[in-house]
């Protein structure tokens, strides 16, 4: 097992090959404001952020990832384009698997850059795979972007896809919906009644909670429109689960999609990006035609990445976590740039991982 002194040696080697890259070095603090952050984050680290309360700056939290405030930084201070690299720790929690550690060091680099996206995707990919060179890791990939296009066309009503969208992140949860919007399985036990009825708070139950009757009216108006609508349609349905279970390597899963795209056309313009980047990782030297994509990957773990989204794994060892992750997240710093935008592009690696893995390959 490697200790601190050899992590922290792999993590400043990293760090200068990707400031090699044109990469500007930060260090943000290790507090951040948990108020600003901490619903930014998706579902997993938000639960397992470390959280404490300052009489002076309110709520902070340890950070548990460096991505955000690097965003939050640029948004407020940067210049463009844009290129920064950092190593340090982060924390989270790890009740579920106390052999983790709850402390690690992580390595990143980010771009941010309006010029070609496809080109800054193949960026990044192609320097994290020059880091990995050499240890048996399998690559992923994947386009978080193609299955919320897909969402966002269907023929329905914006509340479902507002619905769908919430639970993009939570694949059971999704799958019950989308089978109740198509029409596959009843709503909850006892709803249909409650919809029926001609006063429904005039239903002997007791008020629980802090809803006024006027939002408890507006919430069964909303559920008699929605229990009103018009199923999904059997070729929209049929499009998205084909979509989903698009497992290829990156020109066949292309190929699959343009099919699946005659029936869902709203995803059209993503499949016109991943075409772009499959171009830009060839130009890089990235060998496509063995690279592995999956159209829900990335589905359950990268919850503020809205894009190109992908990760290294070690086949041989699947108690360990990913070694390294990435993708595209345009969206977060329209959250956090007031007004402002910026397309970018970032990831992290685990150079414990990595050393980890060495030792079990020798």
């Amino acid at each position: 097992m490697a200790n601190r002194s050899q992590i922290q040696a792999r993590a400043a080697m990293m760090r200068v090959r990707f400031e090699a890259a044109g990469a500007q070095v930060v260090d943000p603090p290790l507090l951040q404001p948990a108020d600003t952050l901490l619903d930014l984050y998706g579902e997993d680290i938000r639960a397992r952020a470390y959280v404490t309360s300052d009489a002076l700056r309110g709520e902070q939290m340890l950070r548990p990832d460096f991505t955000l405030p690097v965003v939050q930084m640029h948004m407020s201070e940067g210049a463009e384009p844009a290129r920064y690299t950092y190593s340090g720790e982060v924390f989270r929690r790890q009740e579920h698997d106390p052999d983790r550690s709850n402390e690690y060091i992580q390595v990143g680099y980010e771009v941010f850059d309006r010029n070609d996206p496809a080109w800054a995707d193949a960026e990044v990919f192609s320097l994290f795979a020059l880091q990995l060179r050499g240890l048996p890791l399998r690559a992923a990939t994947g386009d978080i972007g193609i299955l919320t296009a897909a969402v966002q066309g269907l023929r329905t009503t914006d509340r479902r896809k507002d619905a769908l969208m919430r639970h993009l992140w939570r694949p059971r949860r999704f799958r019950t919906l989308l089978d109740r919007f198509a029409g596959r399985k009843p709503g909850p036990e006892g709803r249909d009644a409650l919809l029926e009825a001609k006063d429904p708070l005039a239903i002997d139950v007791p008020m629980i909670g802090k809803r006024r009757a006027s939002e408890i009216e507006a919430r069964i108006e909303a559920l008699r429109e929605d229990r009103d609508t018009p199923p999904i349609s059997d070729y929209e349905l049929v499009g998205l689960e084909t979509l989903l279970n698009v497992r290829e390597t990156m020109p066949f899963a292309l190929e699959q999609l343009r099919d699946v795209a005659v029936d869902l056309p709203q995803i059209t313009p993503a499949l016109d990006r991943l075409e772009a980047r499959v171009a830009s990782l060839q130009a890089r030297g990235v060998d496509v035609e063995r690279l592995d994509f999956e159209a829900a990957y990335g589905r359950t773990s990268m919850e503020y990445y809205d894009g190109f989204v992908f990760g290294f794994y070690a086949e041989g060892r699947p108690d360990l976590p990913p070694i390294a992750t990435g993708g595209r997240y345009d969206a977060l710093t329209r959250q956090l740039g007031n007004g402002a935008e910026i397309p970018a592009v970032g990831g992290v690696l685990r150079p414990d991982l990595m050393l980890e893995v060495e030792e079990d390959a020798q």
